[in-house]
C-alpha cells in the first residue's frame, strides 16, 4: 500500500512542529496511562502509546473485518459449548503448558458439577495484519483473537478526536473527515449492561477483575463510566480480593465483600504471572457460580493459539457452522499460515 502520508513524515521540521499539538491532544482528549512510576495512583499520567497519524485502511478491508467479526462471534460460541473439541485440541498443550492444564482443571470440575451460569457475554477482539501481495493486492488477515481481556476499548474511543485534530492542524481537513467514528467502549458497556439485566438481581453489580499494577485504568473507566451511567454499580477487585472475601451461597450466587455478583468482568487472569495459588482458588470459586463470567473458562480456552490453529484444518469450521456456509467462507479468507511446534516424524508439524 502506498504511504499516504510521505509527505508528513518526510519532512523533518513539520513533524517536530505537529507532535506536541498531538501529545497534548491525546492528553485532552484521555487517551492516557499512569506513569510507570506510579502505576497505581493516578496523581501522576502520560499519554498512551498512539501513532501520530491514523492508518490508512482500504474501505472493503475495513467493511470486512466488521462483518466477519460477527461469525467469529458465533464461532467462538459454539466451541465453547464442545468440551470435547477443547479436550481433544488442547490435549497436547496440556501436557506440556502449566498454565493452559490449571485452566483445564477447574474447567473439567466446572462441567463434571454442572454449570450454574446460564447467561454468557463473551467479549472478543481480533487483531489483523495486511498482507500486501506482489500483484499490488491487499488481503486481509488475522493474527489472533482475543476472547479475554480485550484492551483498549476506552482509549481507543477517543483516538478518532486527535487524529482528526492532527489532520486539521496539518492542513488536512477532508482527510479529517473521513476518519470514522469509533466507540467500542459504550458497545462494550452496553454488552455487560444486557448481562446484568438478563441475570435478573436489580441490587447485583458488576465485578472488574483487576491486575495488581493498574497503569491501564482509564481504558477500564471509560466502560465503568458508561455503566454507572445506566446505574449499575460497578466495584474494582483483584482475584485475591475474591479469596479472601469472596463466597458462594446455596444458590451459587457469588458474593464479594456483600454484594452480590452479576458479572464478573476479567481484565486480568489471562496470562500465568496474574495467578497464585490463592487466585486460582477464586478463579474456580467464580466459575462455580452463576454470575456471568466475561469469559466463561471455556471461552477463554477457546481463545488459545492451538485452537486457532485447528480451526484452519479442511472441515472444521463446517463441523461447528454446518448452517452457515457463507460464514465458513468469510472466516477462512481471513486465515495466514499457522505452524505447530509439535514433534511430528522427526521433524515440524508443517504448515496447515
Amino acid at each position: 500500500m502506498a504511504d499516504l502520508w510521505a509527505d508528513v513524515y518526510d519532512d523533518a521540521k513539520l513533524l517536530e512542529e505537529v507532535a506536541p499539538i498531538a501529545m497534548d491532544a491525546a492528553l485532552l482528549q484521555g487517551v492516557v496511562m499512569r506513569t510507570k512510576e506510579s502505576p497505581n495512583s493516578s496523581d501522576a499520567v502520560n499519554f498512551a502509546p498512539f501513532t501520530l497519524l491514523p492508518s490508512p485502511v482500504p474501505r472493503a478491508l475495513f467493511e470486512q473485518a466488521k462483518s466477519v467479526q460477527e461469525d467469529f462471534n458465533l464461532l467462538v460460541d459454539r466451541l465453547s459449548q464442545s468440551p470435547s473439541f477443547l479436550e481433544n485440541t488442547l490435549s497436547s498443550a496440556i501436557k506440556v503448558d502449566d498454565f493452559i492444564e490449571q485452566l483445564f482443571k477447574i474447567y473439567r470440575h466446572v462441567l463434571n458439577e454442572g454449570l450454574a451460569q446460564t447467561v454468557f457475554l463473551g467479549i472478543n477482539r481480533s487483531d489483523y495484519m495486511f498482507d500486501c501481495r506482489a500483484d499490488g493486492t491487499t488481503a486481509l488477515k488475522q493474527i489472533e483473537i482475543n476472547t479475554i481481556a480485550a484492551s483498549f476499548g476506552g482509549l481507543s474511543s477517543r483516538t478518532p478526536a486527535v487524529h482528526q485534530l492532527v489532520l486539521k492542524a496539518l492542513g488536512k481537513p477532508e482527510e479529517a473527515a473521513t476518519i470514522p467514528s469509533n466507540n467500542p467502549s459504550l458497545g462494550i458497556s452496553r454488552g455487560i449492561a444486557k448481562a446484568w439485566e438478563l441475570y435478573g438481581s436489580p441490587k447485583a453489580v458488576v465485578l472488574f477483575l483487576v491486575e495488581n499494577v493498574q497503569r491501564n485504568i482509564f481504558d477500564h473507566r471509560y466502560i465503568e463510566n458508561e455503566l454507572w451511567n445506566r446505574n449499575i454499580k460497578v466495584i474494582r477487585r483483584r482475584l485475591t480480593d475474591v479469596y479472601e472475601r469472596g463466597s458462594l451461597d446455596d444458590k451459587k450466587c457469588l458474593h464479594v465483600d456483600g454484594y452480590e455478583v452479576a458479572v464478573a468482568y476479567f481484565r486480568t487472569g489471562y496470562m500465568p504471572q496474574d495467578y497464585t495459588e490463592q487466585a486460582w482458588e477464586a478463579r474456580l470459586m467464580m466459575e462455580r457460580s452463576k454470575a456471568v463470567k466475561c469469559p466463561d473458562i471455556a471461552t477463554q480456552l477457546v481463545g488459545t493459539k492451538k485452537v486457532q490453529q485447528e480451526l484452519s484444518r479442511p472441515l472444521v469450521l463446517e463441523k461447528f457452522l454446518p448452517d452457515q456456509p457463507e460464514a465458513v467462507s468469510r472466516i477462512r479468507e481471513t486465515f495466514a499460515g499457522l505452524y505447530s511446534l509439535d514433534i511430528v516424524r522427526g521433524g515440524l508439524d508443517g504448515k496447515i
